[in-house]
């Protein structure tokens, strides 16, 4: 009798670790991808483009900021978050990405450092994707190194004057709202700049080989004159943007599994329809070897991703924690995407497949949120209790 094939993810039973809300909501997720963004992906990613309406999409589905509670969000917990990123990275990590920087980054910093007015102005329309948002820390000299930026703002009476250049910024030209950290006479400070505001200007970036369903720009302020209130009130140090990167970090452990599952699940289809020398090369050794072994560090980060969640909805998540996640699902979904490739041969170079586009947008997500490097350096001095960062 010939065995029924089963998912990457089934041979554990992993499915009944999860409740039936969670469950409901990693369906609803994958829905949304199955009819709006894989028959598109491939066109989006070719033209280097992530429409801005896809904002509204997630905003009915109540994906923007799910994991916030009141103004608008949907309050859900940590585990539910994660499993929608993973069912949104499926598609593909820009599709992830922006609904990331708009929930995790953008409104988070306002949810967490704001004020009770600005929460009220910004984050129901946010929720329901009708403004778009971007978080402005990189710098074009500053990425690992955050706190030697050079932006900076000055009080000209009652006003602040912004001056300097951001970098990398997801949606950063389509944005509405961006939440820009400055250097200040009082520390590290965010500020809510509307994109209109004279002279600020965001630049589309081009000519990119990775996350091309998604746009990034760079941002340029140039005395940009805010009001006294466009101020966070809530933080005046690194602790702010960091505490932002923490959430999203977060979701990237969920994320790119997603990718990688992807990618697994259709090397196994075409493993069983593909035959060379009379036979589907899924019956090969040396293929069902790859496959074992991805499906494996598959399972394990699930798990992993999953445990972490549930830290986090308990209160007890730290962020080297995290950084244990980040650091081992994003390097083994890009070794997974990179094996899925061989198995489909020519085939798996073409945009007909998503292994290829996934491996070259987890180059990305393999750098962004704190290189592998750092995330390294994060752990180590937990374990040593030395400091290898200078």
């Amino acid at each position: 009798m010939t065995p029924v094939p089963v998912g990457p993810l089934e041979l554990l039973d992993i499915d009944h670790l999860l409740s039936d809300e969670e469950r409901a909501v990693q369906h609803s997720a994958r829905r949304l991808v199955d009819d709006t963004i894989r028959p598109n992906i491939a066109q989006w990613y070719e033209a280097c483009t992530f429409p801005a309406e896809m904002a509204l999409t997630f905003g009915k589905l109540g994906l923007l900021g799910m994991h916030l509670q009141g103004y608008g969000c949907a309050g859900m917990s940590a585990v539910d978050y994660g499993l929608a990123c993973m069912e949104l990275e499926a598609g593909d990590s820009g599709a992830r990405s922006f609904a990331s920087v708009q929930g995790s980054l953008a409104m988070f910093a306002i949810h967490r450092w704001g004020s009770e007015e600005q929460k009220q102005q910004w984050l129901p329309r946010m929720a329901r994707g009708e403004f778009i948002g971007c978080f402005g820390l990189t710098e074009p000299d500053f990425g690992s190194d955050p706190a030697g930026m050079r932006t900076r703002a000055r009080r000209d009476g009652q006003d602040w004057v912004l001056d300097g250049t951001k970098m990398w910024i997801t949606n950063g030209s389509i944005a509405d709202i961006a939440v820009v950290w400055a250097r200040t006479d009082a520390g590290i400070q965010g500020f809510l700049v509307p994109t209109d505001t004279a002279g600020f200007t965001a630049n589309k970036i081009t000519g990119k080989l990775s996350l091309r369903a998604s746009v990034t720009s760079e941002l340029v302020l140039d005395g940009v004159r805010l009001p006294a209130d466009a101020v966070l009130p809530g933080v005046q140090s690194l602790r702010g943007p960091l505490s932002c990167l923490d959430e999203a970090r977060f979701g990237i452990v969920f994320g790119t599994l997603g990718a990688a599952r992807d990618c697994l699940e259709i090397a196994l289809d075409y493993s069983r329809s593909r035959e060379v020398f009379k036979r589907p090369i899924g019956g090969y050794q040396l293929t069902q070897q790859k496959l074992a072994d991805m499906t494996l560090e598959l399972q394990k980060g699930f798990l992993l991703a999953l445990h972490l969640g549930r830290l986090k909805d308990a209160g007890r998540l730290e962020p080297r924690q995290i950084s244990l996640g980040k650091l081992n699902n994003a390097r083994e979904a890009i070794a997974i995407a990179r094996q899925c490739r061989t198995i489909l041969g020519a085939n798996g170079i073409t945009l007909e497949y998503s292994v290829l586009r996934h491996a070259n947008n987890l180059e990305s997500v393999l750098t962004y949120e704190g290189t592998s490097e750092m995330h390294t350096l994060v752990i180590g001095q937990a374990l040593t209790g030395l400091s290898a960062f200078s």
